[in-house]
């Protein structure tokens, strides 16, 4: 048997990879969307985005992701359910071992598999997640003004988000279980620097309370003088606990970037898992990665900035950089369609 080689793959349908398809369909690239095991990211779990140019009154998350599919769509993007769990990508073409057990290959892919935000596992994190409860300050901050809000975390992103929030919330309120900040000492100062902005050491949030018709009302948090109080809550040990009102609660313990296929690679990845684009020297910025045919967009990439207007653009980066990678290829046909043989043409 033979098997079609497409001219592109397009892994992740955030709106990194929404982007990227609506240039490559454009550019007659034929994209394959992988729509991965959360079609659309982290932008589904924001009930509006004020942010996002061109939309003055604003737009829902998954209208902003719904419609971004429909544009591809419209311009040739075809789209298929499922992730990557492995890859070939020593040698061309590229090959990819889906989750429904289908194989691709591929002269070029893009990875926009994203980053995924860590959660604590609060109760009713799953039902507020976007109702008052947001993984992002930038994009969700100025839903609360004069709001008393709640950060959990202690390091450098959980002070930034302090110091972003202070500029709306009526009082903020970070949350770390243990005695000593993460932060850099720095970060930890400019968040200090605001009479608003309080610090509850050695404690924990356990539950949010509120409904997505409400948003969120309030929380609960644990406490022990020797840190990590929740751990001694679950074991059915002497904490203090305390009912705290707020009207929003951000996380800020770190990301993780969805890129646990990409491992065994060539790719090269940072000591995080994000992805590394190559040092072209005589570029600004690439999406290219050292591996020949491998492109990466948005937060898989950008552990600086994580907004969707920046992932909108290093997607579109990321189309015409393989759109050019593939008329300058001199071992990468011109006709996508060629087949390649199997093991069982043998």
């Amino acid at each position: 048997m033979t098997e079609e080689i497409r001219k592109l793959v397009i892994a992740g349908s955030g709106v990194a990879g929404l982007s990227a398809a609506v240039y490559a369909a454009r550019a007659d690239l034929d994209p394959l969307v992988l729509e991965g095991d959360e079609p659309g990211g982290q932008l589904t779990l924001t009930t509006d985005v004020e942010n996002y140019l061109g939309f003055p009154e604003g737009v829902g998350g998954m209208e902003l992701i719904l419609r971004g599919k429909e544009q591809a769509e419209q311009f040739g993007a075809e789209f298929q359910h499922g992730s990557i769990e492995a890859a070939g990508l020593n040698g061309q073409p590229l090959e990819l071992s889906l989750s429904t057990g289908d194989t691709v290959y591929t002269w070029a892919l893009i990875v926009a598999t994203g980053a995924s935000a860590r959660w604590v596992d609060a109760e009713n994190e799953d039902e507020l997640m976007g109702h008052g409860l947001s993984t992002c300050a930038t994009c969700d901050g100025a839903f609360h003004r004069g709001d008393d809000v709640l950060i959990a975390g202690g390091g450098d992103s959980a002070m930034e988000e302090a110091v972003f929030l202070a500029k709306f919330a009526d009082n903020v309120t970070v949350v770390h279980r243990r005695e000593e900040l993460r932060a850099s000492k720095i970060t930890a100062d400019r968040a200090r620097e605001h009479d608003d902005t309080e610090f509850a050491r050695n404690t924990e949030l356990v539950t949010i309370q509120g409904s997505q018709e409400d948003g969120v009302t309030g929380a609960t948090l644990v406490s022990h003088p020797n840190g990590y109080p929740r751990e001694k809550y679950e074991a059915g040990g002497d904490v203090a606990t305390e009912d705290f009102g707020v009207g929003g609660v951000f996380y800020a313990v770190g990301h993780e970037p969805n890129t646990d296929f990409l491992r065994e690679t060539p790719v090269d990845l940072d000591k995080d898992g994000y992805v590394q684009t190559a040092d072209t020297g005589d570029a600004w910025a690439t999406t290219a990665t050292a591996t020949d045919g491998v492109f990466a967009a948005g937060d898989v990439m950008d552990r600086e900035y994580q907004q969707a207007v920046t992932a909108a653009g290093t997607g579109s980066m990321a189309a015409l950089d393989v759109e050019d990678w593939l008329e300058s290829a001199a071992e990468v046909a011109t006709d996508s369609t060629e087949p390649i043989a199997t093991e069982a043409d043998d």
